[in-house]
Order: structure tokens, then sequence, then C-alpha cells
């Protein structure tokens, strides 16, 4: 196979995204960047030539080159079931493979973030290039990965240039953000705790003090980690064992914990509540999975979102997007066609090279046979150029149908040309199998 078409013949994506499955089984497949090594080299040991972990919010995909593709499925399913603490047959239904063009679209749309729950998102491209950061520290990212990514990359800056769709993002972050103020109001009189460092927590406090936010404490049982993020965002940091009373002033609590447990409980809620003098608190749970009991939903004065209800909220901004995204999607088509176009006539370059120097090699041997007669010689070549030719169209000729011979005479026709028709016999054959 040409390594130009291996390229698309070989590119799979298997993942799970808000569409394809259930957000408790997205939240069970997550990959943590610390994880994310031990995920490829376990693609690598399954015979994945090249590949990236694309994990976000919305899914978790793997997207790759692989040379036999049912085998690669079955080991990726595996190998993200087994992540999951989960069987393989437990993924069933909510697991998506694309193949050949169609992969390379998907990988385009992702990248462009017109697959993403919330189109446009413009934190989407950057997660992306994060994911293909490990890949390449890995191993993983060869030069056929790498040219889908590339084009991917320009494809999804010419989308975000031509078209309106990365302005006033509608993201998760600005949800919640927009949350807090249909509470609280001026969030200029708000106290923000964020508990963790994680990216989504992170975007969340941006989005708060993009829109007033007060004041902001960081706390994280690494003291280190809590005092560089509050010195990244301005704000203030403090002791995570004053967790509890800390909550007591916090009229918005953002989680970005990740250590698969609460580390809000309903118990702290209502006492800071108590404090509070029942003054509501609105709290954002970003972790995955969460840090925050499920069960504070049901105390009085404590307004709680989790990313799942945080998707919901955004699904109410999509309809204003819906004509940019159509013009996105146009410039990602013809994006993605000048990609697969060029890779097609790379095949082609590849094979007229091979005809040159067959031809080369045919001339060489007649000059040296008959150099001194250029009748005699250019006779010789043209027949000698001819002969596999002229056997290969007499059995295809000779075949009971036809079809095939009428399909490859055009071809030969319009390659040489012969004639702008085509021959009478085949538009006729043509007509009678319609």
């Amino acid at each position: 196979m040409c390594a130009s078409n291996y390229i698309i013949d070989s590119t799979l994506v298997v993942g799970a995204n808000h569409r394809s499955s259930s957000m408790s089984i997205r939240d069970r497949l997550f990959v943590e960047d610390s994880q994310v090594p031990n995920i490829l080299e376990r693609l690598r040991d399954a015979n994945i030539l090249e590949g990236l972990v694309v994990s976000t919010c919305d899914r978790v995909e793997v997207q790759c080159i692989a040379d036999n593709i049912e085998i690669a499925i079955k080991n990726i399913v595996a190998i993200l079931a087994d992540h999951a603490e989960l069987k393989p047959t437990d993924l069933e239904g909510q697991i998506y493979t694309l193949i050949g063009d169609e992969a390379v679209r998907q990988i385009f749309r992702v990248a462009s973030s017109l697959d993403s729950l919330v189109v446009g998102e413009p934190q989407v491209l950057g997660q992306v290039k994060s994911c293909h950061r490990l890949a390449s520290e890995a191993g993983m990212a060869g030069a056929s990965i790498e040219a889908i990514l590339q084009a991917a990359y320009a494809a999804a800056k010419r989308a975000r240039n031509e078209t309106a769709i990365g302005e006033r993002p509608v993201t998760i972050a600005a949800a919640a953000a927009r949350l807090a103020q249909n509470l609280h109001g001026d969030l200029a009189r708000c106290s923000c705790l964020l508990v963790g460092t994680g990216e989504m927590g992170e975007l969340v406090a941006e989005s708060l003090f993009s829109e007033g936010l007060g004041d902001l404490i960081v706390v994280h049982s690494s003291p280190v980690r809590a005092e560089a993020l509050a010195i990244e965002l301005d704000s203030h940091f403090a002791d995570f064992e004053d967790l509890s009373r800390l909550l007591y002033d916090a009229d918005i609590v953002l989680t970005a914990f990740g250590s698969r447990r609460h580390v809000i409980t309903s118990d702290m809620i209502n006492s800071a509540i108590n404090h509070r003098r029942q003054r509501p608190i609105f709290l954002v749970d970003t972790s995955i999975p969460g840090d925050v009991d499920p069960s504070i939903d049901k105390i009085d004065e404590a307004f709680f979102y989790d990313l799942s209800d945080l998707e919901k909220v955004v699904m109410d901004g999509r309809s204003s997007r819906e004509n940019e995204a159509s013009k996105a999607s146009k410039i990602i088509e013809i994006e993605l066609k000048a990609f697969l176009r060029n890779r097609a006539e790379r095949v082609a370059v590849s094979t007229l090279d091979d005809l040159r120097g067959h031809f080369e090699r045919i001339r060489q041997e007649v000059l040296r046979e008959n150099g001194n007669d250029a009748d005699k010689a250019t006779r010789l070549l043209i027949n000698r150029l001819l002969h596999n030719p002229s056997e290969a169209m007499r059995k295809e000729a000779a075949e009971e149908d036809g079809v095939g011979w009428g399909a490859a005479e055009v071809m030969i026709r319009r390659m040489f040309g012969l004639s702008k028709e085509e021959p009478e016999d085949v538009v006729r054959n043509g007509e009678d199998n319609q």
C-alpha cells in the first residue's frame, strides 16, 4: 500500500462522547493526564502504531493509526473498559468506531469544536493540542497522525477566523458564572472557595473573575499547588485542614480536586448554612468523578450543579450558534476534501514515478539493442511499452459482461486524450445497466 493512502485507510477513532454514552460511563472512562502515558503504552503493546488519547468533559477518544483495524478496535475497547473497571460488553452501545475518511473527519471536527456539546468552545483545541503533546512525549505521535492533526489544526483556525463560532462563547465555565449571577446578583460582593487545582475549576474561576468576582481562596491538600494557582489567579490560598470553616464565608464553592472521593459532604454544607444564617451557597463540581456529595442538592439554600447539570444549561445556548456552526462545518468539509485529495494525489504521483521509471528502463534496453536505427528502435519501444497493457485490455474486454472494460476504456481514452467523448458502445452499455 502506498504510504500516502495508508494514512487514510489505517486511521481509526474509537471513543465515547456526549451523544453516544451516558455521563456515568464517561466519568469512568475519563483519563487524567497522569494516566495517559500508561494508556498509550498499553496501546503500543496492542500494536497501535501511532495515536493519542483525547480526554475532555465531552469525550474520551483514541485517535490512532493501526494496521489491522478489526483487531485494533477490539484491543482499544478492552483497554478502555479495563481502565474504567468495566467489561468490554458494558461498553456496547456506548462506544463509536470510525474508520478511514470518517475517522479523519472526526479528528477535524473535534479539533474545530464542532463535535462538542458546546459548539465553538474555545478551550477544546487547546485540550487536543495538550493530548497531542502527551502523545509526542510518549513517542506515539508519528508522521501519519501528525499530518492529520496539523491539517485539523489549520482547518480549526480557518473556521474560527472566518465565522463567528468563537464569539461570545457559551461554555460550561460561562454557564457556571451566569448561574452564580442568577443566584447572588453582583459577584463583586461574593467570595469563592476553589477546592483543588483542576483545569476546569481554573477555567470556571477565570470566568467568575471576568464577571466581577470579588474574592477567591484556593485550597488543596498540597499547599504548594494551592499557592501556585492562587498566585496565577491573583487570589489567596488557605490551609486545606480549614476547609469546613472556610465554607462559612463562601458564597460560591467550586471544586476541582479529583480525588475520587467526596471532599464536600452534606454535614459540612449543613453546618455552613447554619453559620451563614441561611444565606445560600452556590456549588459547582467540575471533577470527574465528583468531589461533592450529590445528596447536598436536597439541602435548602444549597444550589448544587455538577458537569451534567451544566451541560443541560449550555444546551440552551446552542440554537444561537447553529447558523455559524453550519458555516464552520462547510469550511471543515472543504479542508477535509483538500486534505484527502492531496493524499490521493500523492498516491498517483508515486504510481507515475514508478511508471516513468519502468518506461525509462525499457527505453534504455531498446537503445542498447537498436541505438543506430531510430525507426526500428521507436517501433520496438512502442511495442514493448504497450505489450502488458494490451494483454490486460484484451483480457478485460473478453470478460462476459464487459462492464469492467467499458470503465477501463473510458479511463484510458481520458488519460491519453484519445477522445473527448465516451465511446458510443460504453454509453450504450451504461444506459442498458441503469
